[in-house]
């Protein structure tokens, strides 16, 4: 009686997750299969979609350069030290992932817009509302929790055993770390940074507010997208649609080629 039962769940589950799969292959062949291939090719081809392509590119390099910058010593510090309020620090740095991107977007916008600071760096040259600068910020402030999460999970996994011996052989606290540590994180080190350029080149909601939709300026390829269908184009956002779905099937495979212990 209990194989029954167990075979029932089995197969049910199972089903499940085949029903969800197939669900989702459904939906990505309908994007790109929707026009023929030659209309595609040209659409993709287009100095707009050019445009976006090298303006999604520009901005989420460098905005994952400044997730690895701050993210990965927070990460450090979280996995390796106990501290006076270190869970409401994991727990409000985490907090961008359940925070709509919309919301995160009109923070961005309050604060580069209308604070002191904000105006103090646009009277520098950094202007943040309506640029591309705005667009890096947004990317920044929505994906810095997925190379944070990873990284954590990376270092957690590897023992300190390993950082104490280095120090025993010469090696300072940075040394052990910079030697010993980030080199056995490296396949955890560089999901995480796939993953987190794969996510800010799909920013849209934040990106929206901060820097608006503003074609040949601020326009990413989720923005074409946007403008696109809002225009009737259906063809030009098939276009970005269908890049982005490519930038997201590759992404995800180096996350779970390479991911190793480090999981979200």
């Amino acid at each position: 009686m209990s194989d029954i039962r167990n075979s029932w769940l089995r197969n049910a589950t199972i089903g499940m997750s085949f029903l969800l799969t197939f669900f989702i292959i459904v939906l990505l062949l309908l994007i790109v299969t929707k026009p023929s291939f030659e209309t595609l090719y040209t659409s993709i081809t287009s100095p707009e979609i050019q445009f976006a392509i090298f303006m999604s590119l520009g901005t989420s390099i460098i905005s994952t350069i400044l997730c690895i910058l701050i993210a990965v010593p927070a990460a450090y510090a979280l996995a390796r030290y106990s501290f006076f309020g270190k869970g409401a620090v994991n727990a409000i740095l985490d907090m961008p992932l359940a925070l709509p991107p919309l919301v995160a977007g009109l923070g961005l916008l309050l604060f580069f817009g209308t604070t002191g600071f904000g105006n103090a760096l646009a009277d520098m040259g950094l202007v943040f509302v309506f640029t591309p600068l705005g667009i890096i910020a947004a990317q920044f402030f929505v994906n810095f929790p997925y190379m944070l999460r990873i990284m954590r999970s990376t270092f957690e996994s590897i023992s300190t055993r390993y950082e104490f011996v280095a120090k025993t052989l010469g090696c300072t606290d940075l040394q052990a770390v910079w030697r010993v540590t980030l080199p056995m994180a490296g396949s955890g080190f560089f999901a995480a940074s796939v993953i987190t350029w794969a996510k800010g080149i799909g920013e849209f909601g934040a990106a929206l507010l901060i820097a608006g939709a503003i074609q040949w300026k601020t326009e990413t390829l989720p923005i074409a997208l946007f403008l696109n269908m809002s225009c009737g184009n259906l063809n030009m956002a098939i276009s970005a649609a269908t890049i982005l779905i490519i930038i997201c099937i590759v992404s995800l495979y180096i996350f779970e080629r390479y991911g190793g212990a480090s999981r979200l």
